[in-house]
């Protein structure tokens, strides 16, 4: 129970890699607030927490790219836990286009989400959590942000940027015991990677030498790790839990 009397807000958590986040955090004794786009997918998530913990979740609804909305979520959140100890940024959605057909909503759309939602909800609960001089961020990047990948020149744009945010965020929290780290997953089974393209999977797949794709599990386990004690030390850094794609 390493995050016993400890709450935790996960992104994303509706499905997919947030769901499994959320359930490890749970199965280790943390309090969750469990954040989708739907109150459906969060209910979801929260339901089979508090089926195991009871009342150990709580679920909320909010688009992470509406910067004001993120906001009075995460003073909701603060206002029903009294303190948060571990952020997990997670939610991200794709537009997959090749850069001269792309639109320029599509851009905004993965930018707004995946970058910006990730700085919205650090800034919700960090003056909070600066306060009790303590804490964990985890921000959920992806390789293709380290090499980037046709027909993703938004989400790697995205997710190199949640990098450079990770980093500069380490910097200026550090003195007051807080860190933040990246995770980097490669190809995972879920819901979102379904949607890729035939051919960006047989891209990615060539390129794993585990020859297999990963599970949302395998991400929640790296999440768990950075968010615990046995990571007191480690701040800045980004976590690749891709099966060797990136050496």
């Amino acid at each position: 129970m390493r995050f016993e009397n400890q709450t935790a807000i996960v992104t994303g958590a509706g499905r997919g890699i947030g769901r499994a986040i959320a359930l490890r955090l749970a199965n280790e004794g943390a309090c969750l607030a469990c954040v989708s786009l739907t109150e459906t997918n969060a209910k979801n998530t929260v339901d089979a927490i508090n089926a195991i913990r009871p009342n150990a979740a709580k679920a909320y609804a909010v688009n992470v790219a509406d910067h004001g909305a993120v906001q009075k979520v995460g003073a909701q959140i603060l206002e029903d836990f009294g303190r948060i100890d571990i952020l997990v940024n997670n939610a991200g959605v794709t537009r997959d286009a090749l850069a001269m057909r792309m639109s320029v909503e599509d851009w905004d759309a993965v930018i707004s989400t995946n970058l910006r939602g990730a700085f919205s909800f650090t800034q919700s609960i960090l003056r909070s959590m600066t306060k009790q001089r303590g804490g964990r961020i985890i921000n959920i990047s992806s390789v293709i942000g380290l090499i980037g990948n046709a027909g993703q020149t938004n989400y790697a744009a995205s997710k190199a940027g949640v990098i450079g945010f990770t980093k500069s965020l380490a910097r200026e929290l550090a003195s007051r015991n807080i860190t933040v780290n990246a995770v980097a997953p490669g190809f995972i089974t879920t819901d979102m990677t379904a949607g890729l393209a035939d051919e960006i999977k047989k891209t990615i797949h060539s390129k794993i030498p585990l020859d297999r794709t990963g599970t949302p599990e395998e991400i929640a386990s790296a999440v768990a790790f950075l968010a615990s004690a046995e990571a007191n030390y480690i701040t800045g850094q980004v976590l690749c839990v891709d099966g060797g794609i990136v050496m």
